[in-house]
């Protein structure tokens, strides 16, 4: 009987890690992300200090709003640096692009910010199920096509939605 016993839980040592290995399919490439983890509006910050001169900081508050399907717009409010841009300063507008979401939960997007501002590219990560994103600049370019000035970002997305929502 106490062979049986040892047989028994051999057999089960062996054959549980293979059985949890089935279960995750795809393994640790494979977390179930798609275009359709981003649906909504997204409230985001951006932190940029360029290497550049004069050197500094630049910061950006904005809306974006992912479709599911690869599509997004946003509009943005970029910071003033100290200087008193007035209360009737607005939102820039008519800004679109497009992204991809991996099976891993990363992606990359392409912001097209206006003829006057250029493209961003931006490399992400999404977290808790799509409602917080964290990305970087990837790659910027300057609307006469010029790449820009070295500069290190940080982007946080934090999705849009009430208690009810979620």
């Amino acid at each position: 009987m106490n062979s049986w016993v040892l047989k028994g839980v051999l057999a089960a040592a062996i054959a549980l890690p293979a059985l949890s290995g089935a279960a995750w399919a795809g393994g640790d490439d494979d977390l179930g992300c798609s275009n359709a983890t981003l649906q909504g509006n997204y409230a985001f910050a951006v932190l940029t200090i360029v290497a550049a001169s004069p050197p500094g900081p630049g910061v950006v508050v904005g809306l974006g709003t992912f479709d599911g399907r690869g599509g997004f717009t946003q509009i943005d409010y970029p910071g003033n640096g100290g200087t008193d841009l007035g209360l009737d300063e607005k939102f820039r507008t008519g800004q679109t692009g497009s992204y991809t979401v991996n099976r891993n939960c990363t992606g990359f997007m392409m912001i097209n910010l206006g003829a006057t501002v250029g493209v961003t590219e931006n490399a992400f990560v999404i977290s808790n199920g799509g409602s917080a994103i964290r990305a970087v600049i990837a790659k910027f370019t300057a609307p006469n096509g010029a790449l820009a000035t070295p500069l290190q970002s940080r982007i946080d997305f934090w999705k849009v939605a009430s208690d009810q929502d979620n």
